[in-house]
């Protein structure tokens, strides 16, 4: 889609997605793999087959039990156990809580423009925050934030899917056609919400999950692409 520099629409419902959109995080757990794969140092995969390995036990463990810290180390002991054929000993489990206290302990770190942006766009929108993940987990994020303020209503959810938006337009009254969802995420936040009926904004982070990848039509005129979340500004 393409809107003139200078445009700005009436109040629209702008829904926000969390990880990746409005701060960093898989960029921790990125790093955390990175550690997690030269320490394993297997004899005979190199690092791009372990981490296809990984990934496939990541994609079958957020089916059956969903998204977080708490599933990424299960996916990482699995891994190590499919790889040496053999249970985890007690070291080696020791060792993966010791690559994932980074996970733990990282702070909410705003994508550049964020603060600012939101307290700018709530004077003329309707704000909501939709997120997926473990509950605690991403409870703790939200609240360490400092942007809740900003928003009518934060959801944290299971799946980001085409029900999921259709659940959100019904909680809110609104009209999918004067909603926007915005984040990084095809696979969870641009092509349900278009399914759904919303219209989108892909604002693209070099660090998004591999499994959250999906492709876009290009020829969409309901996806609006950014490079930067402070463009936004220049759209609504």
């Amino acid at each position: 889609m393409t809107v003139g520099a200078g445009a700005r629409r009436d109040a629209q419902v702008l829904i926000f997605d969390a990880d990746d959109t409005l701060w960093e995080n898989n960029v921790v757990f990125e790093r955390v793999i990175d550690d997690f794969l030269g320490w394993l140092d297997h004899p005979t995969l190199d690092r791009a087959e372990l981490r296809a390995v990984l990934d496939d036990i990541e994609r079958a463990n957020a089916v059956a039990h969903g998204y977080g810290s708490k599933v990424f180390l299960r996916s990482l002991a699995e891994c190590l156990e499919r790889l040496r054929e053999r249970p985890a000993i007690e070291s080696e489990r020791q060792e993966i809580d010791r690559l994932a206290v980074a996970l733990v302990e990282h702070q909410v770190e705003l994508m550049p423009g964020v603060a600012d942006a939101l307290d700018d766009l709530a004077g003329r929108h309707e704000l909501l925050l939709l997120t997926k993940g473990d509950q605690e987990e991403q409870q703790r994020k939200l609240d360490a934030c400092g942007l809740l303020h900003h928003f009518g209503a934060a959801h944290i959810v299971a799946e980001k899917n085409v029900d999921t938006y259709r659940w959100l337009t019904r909680e809110h009254g609104f009209a999918p056609a004067g909603a926007w969802m915005i984040g990084n995420s095809p696979k969870s936040d641009i092509l349900p919400a278009r399914a759904a009926g919303l219209n989108a904004v892909f604002i693209p982070n070099a660090n998004t999950w591999v499994l959250e990848d999906d492709e876009l039509d290009p020829t969409d005129d309901g996806v609006l692409r950014l490079a930067a979340f402070r463009d936004l500004l220049r759209h609504f």
